[in-house]
């Protein structure tokens, strides 16, 4: 049996029954991360060839990914959890050079099975069944893969997802940039209008929210603090992939609650998302985020129903723009909220009382 925390030696032994430690979290850099408190990655261990048990704990509450109305996790914890995932694979069993720069390309995720989300009195331990494949794979310079996950909780399976990134040493980096156009400065030029409400883009602080009033009706822009210590955890020459579906989850938000539904229709939630970042978004260039499809809307303008269904979905295809550029388009699901039954608790560790 190899060591917790390293890969095994090659053809060695791997893990019989293989059980994830959430003591502590593994080291930050292994997961881009700068700050110890936004690593949610606690362990991993070898299923088989490109095949892992990745293992995280979620708080039970968060500045910026905390529990909705219903005290279920937030989803956007779990698209941050494979993000953490793939890197961690990536450097400490695929021994991708820390110095390498990550661009994502794509993510997918969706809630299965809210109920095990359900948040209880200690924080939540969570596993993800993964498998790596390879999509571009050309070392020492290029690293491109991609991570399909399932989430459990207490064996319990309740979601799944997926990310494809590319890693490329700092050169093969810098070329694409250059190749793009892209100046890598903070702070452009000042945008129309101040930001949103948190409370009407389901956020608790001024800070986080990121959306702003265009300049004309019904024209949104991304207008994330650039100083926000979890959304910029550490410096960036682009938006991150991050705060790109933060945006588009927040305008979702919006655009689901946008009227007053009756008191018995509950509130709709993100249910799944699928990003697609077609180039790289900027920071010093104004991005715009646009609603280019709404379900709801094009079947009531179609005269298919008066009235949303309680029981149905919301789905909103959303853009961003910067000029004329699309570099990111997010596909996303909106299904109805419902209050926890005692059933939906999940199991959580056990903690000895002091």
């Amino acid at each position: 049996m190899y060591q917790r925390g390293l890969p095994p030696a090659p053809g060695g032994p791997l893990r019989s029954a293989p059980e994830l430690a959430f003591q502590r979290t593994v080291c930050r850099r292994l997961v881009h991360r700068a700050a110890v408190a936004e690593v949610f990655v606690t362990d991993a261990v070898v299923l088989g060839e490109d095949h892992f048990l990745v293992g995280s704990q979620w708080p039970r509450d968060h500045a910026l990914y905390h529990p909705d109305a219903q005290r279920r996790c937030d989803p956007l914890l779990f698209a941050e959890t494979i993000r953490q995932a793939l890197v961690y694979l990536a450097h400490w069993h695929y021994e991708v050079p820390l110095t390498h720069r990550f661009v994502g390309y794509d993510m997918d995720f969706e809630i299965t099975d809210p109920g095990a989300l359900s948040v209880g009195g200690t924080p939540m331990p969570v596993e993800l069944e993964a498998r790596w494949r390879w999509t571009d794979r050309r070392p020492p310079r290029r690293y491109g893969a991609r991570l399909e996950v399932g989430l459990s909780v207490a064996g319990r399976l309740c979601g799944r997802g997926g990310l494809r990134v590319v890693a490329l040493d700092e050169r093969s980096y810098r070329i694409v940039r250059r190749r793009v156009g892209g100046t890598g400065a903070a702070g452009g030029p000042e945008e129309h209008g101040r930001r949103v409400e948190p409370g009407l883009v389901g956020r608790l602080r001024n800070k986080d929210s990121v959306l702003a009033h265009g300049s004309s009706a019904g024209e949104w822009l991304l207008r994330p603090d650039p100083d926000h210590a979890i959304l910029f955890d550490h410096p960036t020459d682009h938006l991150p992939l991050m705060v790109l579906l933060e945006g588009f989850r927040q305008l979702g938000h919006l655009m689901t609650r946008s009227t007053a539904p009756p008191p018995d229709d509950p509130a709709l939630t993100l249910v799944s998302a699928a990003v697609d970042c077609t180039a790289f978004a900027e920071l010093d260039v104004p991005t715009r985020l646009v609603v280019r499809e709404d379900g709801v809307a094009e079947e009531a303008a179609a005269g298919k129903r008066a009235t949303r269904d309680a029981s149905a979905d919301r789905r909103l295809r959303l853009d961003a723009l910067q000029g004329d550029t699309l570099v990111a388009r997010c596909d996303s699901v909106w299904g109805p909220a419902r209050l926890a039954s005692a059933t939906d608790r999940p199991a959580s560790l056990a903690v000895p009382s002091a």
